[in-house]
């Protein structure tokens, strides 16, 4: 039997990571459409003429014609990715209650039809209809996230290597940014942005297949029961199948709710359960939080930012501006093979401690939850390397500073989905996930307040602005050792910072 599924269930999850690959968060490569935008004078009407230059024009000479003042408009493309970007994060928790009450094919129509609806929309904007950007891009990213959370679960699918699996599509996630990369260059290529995103629409076909023929109608659970069956291969009898595996999935979840993971905890360590909110208002969750919306804030900041940063710096060259542009949405491909890299980490960690946790008779959760303790603190440590490079205004080091940012971004949501679903049980995933998101996404609001603050009063000098973003960044350190401290109190095996 397992060999069967094994078909079918390697299917899924090729196709889950080209779907997150090609289409789940594609907001991210943000700059590159930018470009294009401008290059089509979407908003140029904000653009002023450089005052100072035309004061000194004489009726006898000419003087160069100087780069007009566009900050206002600079400021209009920030304000639509701060709202996209705020979407992306605060309508995860909705979806994730869309996703856990109605399962699997409901969400992922809506997704579709989102996606589509938003796709058409910008086929057929033009400078002229421009504000209906802000319309557009939210609902892209909420489509985009939503075919993430659909597609996470397939971790369930592979066991021991669920942490992996689960950063895989983070990092599928993260590198689908470079799709606007490509829509970048077919544009200089001369294929229109409308053929692009037409071809972006007609991609629904595509989704709606994979949903029927792909998916299960419900959720998979974990562990995965014997014989459990979906899509292609549920027949008649999925229904009965689906209600099958649930109240098995139930029993085993009765029997160690601490631990919806795959080792079963020692005796002794059964606990009442906890309602959803508790663990919300938990120590955890909220150190959890401090640390998410911290890197996240320097990492939206810094995509949402690029493309004036990059003309400061590059003073006004396009060409080049063009060049930098393109390198980092290519550097963003390369978050899908970044993000596995903190899974195997955990996976290994975890398998590691839980065995020494069998021999010493300590707590198998404990062990498990430990295993994210030098994942945490690696993730903190890169986005602090990244915010200090991020923060010399040097143009050839921002080469330096998009290698940084790529690989902590794919740290960050790979470690942040895997986390949670070490820490808390299994059915409450999909609700803490989108509290988690939701609440970061107040906090990534400040991008726009802190854009205008450098564009206006500090005259184009970040310094002061990133100088108080990385000393708040040494916050997300604790959160990891609270974590270790948490765990030894526990008496798992001491997780190496």
């Amino acid at each position: 039997m397992p060999g069967q599924g094994l078909p079918l269930h390697v299917a899924t999850l090729l196709t889950g990571l080209l779907e997150c690959l090609g289409f789940a968060g594609v907001l991210f490569g943000w700059a590159s459409l930018v470009f294009v935008f401008k290059t089509e004078h979407y908003f140029e009407e904000l653009c002023e003429p450089n005052a100072g230059l035309l004061g000194n024009a004489t009726g006898q000479d000419v003087l160069p014609v100087s780069p007009p003042d566009c900050r206002a408009q600079d400021e209009r493309f920030s304000l639509i990715f701060t709202v996209a970007s705020f979407m992306n994060n605060f309508m995860t928790f909705p979806t994730g209650y869309i996703f856990d009450r109605f399962k699997t094919t409901v969400a992922r129509l809506i997704a579709i039809f989102l996606y589509t609806c938003a796709t058409l929309i910008i086929a057929f904007t033009s400078a002229g209809s421009a504000v209906l950007l802000f319309l557009a891009m939210p609902m892209l990213t909420v489509g985009g996230i939503l075919f993430l959370i659909t597609n996470l679960q397939v971790g369930n699918l592979f066991g021991k290597h669920r942490s992996t699996i689960i950063t895989l599509y983070n990092g599928a996630f993260d590198s689908s940014s470079a799709v606007f990369l490509i829509i970048k260059l077919l544009y200089e290529q001369g294929i229109s942005l409308r053929a692009s995103f037409i071809f972006l629409s007609v991609c629904s076909a595509w989704h709606v297949g994979r949903t029927f023929l792909l998916m299960p109608r419900g959720q998979i659970p974990y562990p995965l029961p014997p014989n459990y069956s979906y899509g292609l291969c549920s027949g008649d009898s999925a229904r009965e199948k689906k209600e099958t595996a649930e109240s098995k999935m139930m029993d085993l979840q009765s029997q160690e709710f601490l631990s919806p993971k795959e080792e079963i905890p020692g005796p002794g360590q059964l606990e009442e359960p906890r309602s959803f909110w508790s663990y919300v208002f938990s120590r955890r969750f909220a150190w959890h939080l401090v640390w998410l919306s911290v890197i996240q804030l320097w990492h939206y900041l810094f995509i949402g930012t690029l493309n004036s940063l990059l003309t400061n710096l590059a003073n006004d060259d396009r060409a080049l501006v063009s060049s930098y542009t393109n390198a980092f949405a290519i550097t963003q491909f390369f978050g899908v093979f970044c993000a596995p890299w903190n899974g195997l980490l955990m996976d290994r960690l975890k398998q590691k401690y839980q065995k020494e946790a069998k021999k010493t008779g300590s707590s198998a959760s404990a062990a498990a939850l430990s295993s994210a303790v030098p994942s945490l603190a690696l993730t903190s440590l890169l986005c602090l390397a990244f915010a200090l490079c991020a923060s010399v205004p040097v143009l050839p080091l921002q080469y330096i500073t998009f290698i940084l940012q790529v690989i902590s971004r794919s740290f960050l949501y790979g470690g942040n989905a895997a986390f949670l679903t070490l820490a808390f049980p299994a059915e409450h995933f999909g609700k803490l996930f989108g509290v988690a998101m939701a609440l970061s996404a107040i906090v990534s609001l400040l991008q726009f307040p802190i854009f205008t603050l450098i564009r206006g009063p500090l005259q184009n000098n970040p310094f002061y602005v990133n100088l108080t973003l990385v000393l708040v960044t040494l916050l997300t350190f604790v959160h990891p050792f609270l974590l270790r401290r948490e765990c030894r109190e526990k008496g798992a095996p001491p997780a190496a910072p």
